[in-house]
Formats: structure tokens, C-alpha cells, sequence
């Protein structure tokens, strides 16, 4: 795996970098309605993404992110906030939307890593568990993502 710069001038981390337990908050993202129906329009369409008058009388009770959605910004978060070698890879995960994103909530990305384990068959790497909580700025939590990465070792 070749060592690619990152963005922003922070040095890029390996498996040797990191440790269990370590902690990455990312930057900040304001959704608004413009952008859930857009997205909802190319990738969701349903009345809840895309109507907020009808979406008034589904479950949400008003026009919700789609959690595609919610899962894209949360990924742009992640890329910008955690600074793996060659990029974050992904080798499985799993994701819940414990709550709806609503017009004007501004997203932030919570991580922390929960397990590394160096690979026995290819020692240029190994394997990180990361558990990302994307949250809206009353601190409610509107996403999990536990994720397996590929790390290259120095």
C-alpha cells in the first residue's frame, strides 16, 4: 500500500499509529431541506424525503433525512476527520438510525476504536474496528456505524 498525503497537512496514521480507545471528532455539517430532497429525489424517493406536507402524516410526522443520506455526510465527516493511509477501506459493518436527521440539524461524527487486529497473512496490514456515532447538535444520537477498515502498517 503506498503512502498517500492526506488533506489538511496532517500526516497520514497507520496500524502502528493507533490504539484502543483513541478518540477522532469530525467537523461539522448543516443539512437543510434543499439537500434531503435533493438527495431524496436521485437516490430515496419516498413521501417522507421528499414532501413535507405529505410527510407530515407518516411515521416521521415531517420531512426526515433519508439514512443513505445521513450515512453519505456522515462518510464525508469521517474522510476528513480520520486520517488513514491510503484512505478508508472497508471490509464490513453494520449501521442503525437510533433517530431521524431533520432540516437544519448541523451533523457531527463521534469515533472511537475498538479493536485492531494485525493481519497473520499479509503483515502490511490489518484490521480496525471503529464505532462512529453521528450526532446533531442537541447531542442525539441519529446514526451508528460500527466499521471494519483495512489499515496498511508503516
Amino acid at each position: 500500500m503506498t503512502n498517500q498525503n492526506q488533506p489538511g497537512g496532517q500526516p497520514p496514521l497507520y496500524l502502528d499509529d493507533l490504539r484502543v480507545g483513541q478518540r477522532v471528532t469530525s467537523g461539522t455539517h448543516r443539512i437543510d431541506e434543499q439537500q434531503i430532497l435533493a438527495f431524496a429525489r436521485q437516490f430515496d424517493p419516498q413521501p417522507f424525503h421528499l414532501d413535507a406536507e405529505a410527510a407530515k402524516g407518516t411515521f416521521f410526522e415531517g420531512l426526515v433525512a433519508s439514512g443513505w443520506h445521513t450515512a453519505a455526510i456522515s462518510m464525508r465527516l469521517l474522510v476528513g476527520s480520520l486520517k488513514i493511509a491510503g484512505g478508508l477501506i472497508g471490509a464490513g459493518g453494520e449501521i442503525a438510525w437510533p433517530r431521524a436527521t431533520h432540516p437544519g440539524d448541523t451533523l457531527r461524527v463521534e469515533s472511537e476504536i475498538v479493536e485492531i487486529k494485525p493481519s497473520r497473512s499479509r503483515p502490511d496490514r490489518g484490521l480496525v474496528t471503529v464505532r462512529s456515532e453521528t450526532k446533531n447538535e442537541r447531542g442525539e444520537t441519529v446514526q451508528v456505524l460500527v466499521s471494519k477498515l483495512v489499515v496498511p502498517r508503516k
